[in-house]
């Protein structure tokens, strides 16, 4: 009985503490009281577009030094004319190896931004040419013809990846979309499906 009563006790005091404390949190509206860890709130970097004493332009924000690239980025020397697109056919070669786990990776990119025009067997017979929203997908096997010349199932694997680049006709670009790698194993995936009968 006697420890119950020093039990209560002490759940009294906790709560009353508690209770003082938060009346006294919300007492005085301009000051924030304490807080925890505040340099996770405060960056102390500089944004991009905030100005900056210590370059000679007093700006943040600098113009990178020539000849130089992004961490991350990936030159394509290709321009997006039809010299550009035949010389990607001619010179590019897809670097990564037909494997199993490519090709399952492929076939999931393909199938998000690729079936919906061209269809899951790349027939040209996607979804949205079903409900007429295009019309003229070409399949990538059979007899269909590119609209650069040549049949598609014919297309070399640095026609689809500068085609996939660029796009072409009503198919839109996908370079934002799809990371170099990512467009490598769309190729590897459509080369496959050129080789159905």
């Amino acid at each position: 009985m006697l420890a119950m009563n020093k039990l209560k006790i002490v759940y009294a005091a906790f709560f009353a503490i508690a209770f003082v404390a938060m009346i006294s949190a919300c007492n005085d509206k301009r000051k924030p009281g304490l807080e925890y860890a505040r340099n996770m709130y405060d960056p102390i970097a500089y944004s991009y577009d905030q100005p900056n004493r210590n370059f000679a332009n007093g700006q943040t924000a600098q113009t990178p030094p020539p000849h130089t690239d992004p961490i991350g980025f990936s030159k394509y020397d290709y321009p997006n004319t039809k010299d550009g697109y035949e010389a990607a056919g001619r010179e590019l070669v897809n670097p990564l190896p037909l494997t199993k786990q490519n090709l399952i990776s492929g076939k999931h990119y393909f199938t998000v931004f690729c079936s919906p025009c061209h269809g899951d067997k790349g027939d040209g017979k996607g979804h949205l040419v079903q409900i007429e929203k295009y019309s003229g997908v070409p399949a990538y096997h059979g007899d269909a013809a590119s609209s650069r010349g040549g049949l598609m199932k014919d297309l070399t694997a640095g026609k689809i990846y500068h085609t996939i680049m660029y796009g072409l006709n009503n198919m839109g670009s996908h370079a934002s979309q799809l990371a170099p790698n990512e467009r490598w194993e769309v190729v590897l995936y459509v080369q496959q499906l050129q080789k159905i009968q």
